[in-house]
C-alpha cells in the first residue's frame, strides 16, 4: 500500500494545497483524487497569486468579466469561485460518501479583512452564498478578532477553515469561537451541525528558527508545536461542554495540519507528512509533496495521544533562546501581512492583464 493510502486507512485526510485551472482543465485534480486518495483542497491568496500570474489559463476570463464591467476584488472572487465550484463538484460524491467529513474546499476571505470582524463576517456570508455549494469552506484568520468573526460566521451556518494559527493557544481560541457559535445556534432552535476545521501551520516554525538553534534542533520545532496542538484537540474532543454539544448533533472541528512543505533544502521532501500521522485529522500538502509522498513515503508512527516528547522538545528551544510564544505571535503576524502581500500583488495583476484586453 502506498503511502497517501496508508494514511487514508488510519483516517487521515489528505487534502491538496493548491488550485489552478490547469490543474482543473487537465485532469490532474481527478488523477489525485483516483491514484493518489486526495479528498478535499484548500486555497490560499498566494495559490491564486502564483496560478494567475503565472499562466494564461485566466487571461480571456479576465478580459471578458473585465467588460462586463468586473474589476479587482469582485473580478478576483468570480474567477475563484469558478475554479473552486468546480472542484467542490468534482469532490462532491466524496463528500456525500462521507456524510460531510470529506470532500471539501476552501475559499478566504480578503485578507485585508483580517482584523475587521464585521467586514470578514458580511464577506464571508455573501461568498457562501454565492458559491452555492455546501462543501465549500470559508478562510477565516485566527488572529484575536477573527475569533468573533469565526464565532458569527458559524452561527450564521457558514463552514469555517480558520487559518493562520501557530500554537495550542491559537488552536484553543479557534475551537472556542467555533464552541460558542454552536451553541448559540442550539440555542436559538438551529441545527448546530456547521462543519469547522482549523489549520496550524507547521514549517514556518523551522524556517524562522533554522539560524538561531542547534544543527540537532533543526526541524523539529514545527512538528513539538503540531504535536503539543493535536494533544490539546484531543483534550478538547474529551471534554463534557464539546460532549454535550456532540448529543445535541455537532460534529467536531477537525485538526488540519497545513504548511507541510518542507522548507529546508537538506531534510526529508516528505518530512512533515511522515511526521503527522493521526486519526481523525487533515494533511493539506502542495503537490509537489503529495507526488513524493506517492513515490516514496510512508508514516512513521501514530502522533501520541499524550504529546508525547513534544513538552521536552519546546523546553529545549527555550534553553536555544527561543521564545514559543512570542514567535507564534509574530508567526501570525507575519503570515497575515504575506497573505496581504499576495493579495496587493494578485489584484495589480489581475489589473495589469485587463488593461491588455482586447
Amino acid at each position: 500500500m502506498d503511502g497517501p493510502r496508508q494514511l487514508y486507512a488510519l483516517g487521515q485526510s489528505l487534502w491538496l494545497d493548491n488550485i489552478t485551472r490547469d490543474l482543473l482543465d487537465s485532469g490532474t485534480l481527478q488523477r489525485h483524487v483516483d491514484e493518489s486518495a486526495v479528498t478535499g483542497l484548500t486555497s490560499n491568496p498566494t495559490i491564486f497569486d502564483l496560478a494567475i500570474t503565472r499562466s494564461g489559463a485566466y487571461d480571456d476570463a479576465i478580459r471578458t468579466l473585465s467588460g462586463e464591467g468586473l474589476a479587482g476584488e469582485r473580478l478576483f472572487f468570480e474567477l475563484a469561485i469558478e475554479d473552486l465550484t468546480r472542484a467542490a463538484d468534482l469532490f462532491t460524491p466524496i463528500h456525500g460518501r462521507t456524510a460531510g467529513v470529506d470532500g471539501w474546499v476552501s475559499l478566504e476571505v480578503s485578507p485585508a479583512l483580517a482584523y475587521d470582524t464585521r467586514s470578514t463576517v458580511a464577506e464571508a456570508q455573501a461568498l457562501f452564498k454565492k458559491a452555492g455549494r455546501p462543501n465549500l469552506f470559508i478562510k477565516i484568520p485566527g488572529t484575536e478578532p477573527g475569533a468573533a468573526a469565526i464565532e458569527e460566521a458559524i452561527y450564521a451556518g457558514v463552514p469555517v477553515n480558520v487559518t493562520l494559527l501557530f500554537s495550542p493557544g491559537h488552536y484553543r481560541a479557534a475551537a472556542e469561537a467555533y464552541m460558542r457559535g454552536l451553541k448559540r445556534r442550539v440555542v436559538s432552535g438551529l441545527d448546530p451541525d456547521v462543519r469547522s476545521v482549523a489549520s496550524i501551520f507547521v514549517s514556518r516554525w523551522d524556517k524562522a528558527t533554522a539560524a538561531k538553534v542547534p544543527d540537532h534542533l533543526r526541524n523539529r520545532l514545527g512538528i513539538a508545536v503540531a504535536t503539543q496542538t493535536y494533544a490539546a484537540y484531543r483534550d478538547l474532543m474529551e471534554t463534557d461542554r464539546w460532549q454535550r454539544l456532540a448529543g445535541q448533533g455537532a460534529r467536531p472541528q477537525r485538526l488540519l495540519f497545513a504548511s507541510t512543505g518542507t522548507k529546508d533544502p537538506a531534510a526529508s521532501d516528505v518530512l512533515y507528512i511522515e511526521a503527522l500521522a493521526a486519526p481523525n485529522t487533515i494533511n493539506t500538502m502542495p503537490e509537489d509533496t503529495l507526488l513524493a509522498f506517492s513515490h516514496h513515503g510512508a508514516p512513521r508512527s501514530v502522533l501520541p495521544r499524550d504529546g508525547g516528547d513534544s513538552g521536552e522538545v519546546l523546553a529545549e528551544f527555550e534553553r536555544a533562546g527561543v521564545d514559543i510564544d512570542a514567535l507564534a505571535a509574530s508567526l501570525q503576524e507575519e503570515g497575515a501581512q504575506a497573505f496581504v502581500d499576495s493579495w496587493q500583488h494578485l489584484l495589480d495583476a489581475i489589473a495589469s492583464k485587463e488593461t491588455r484586453r482586447a
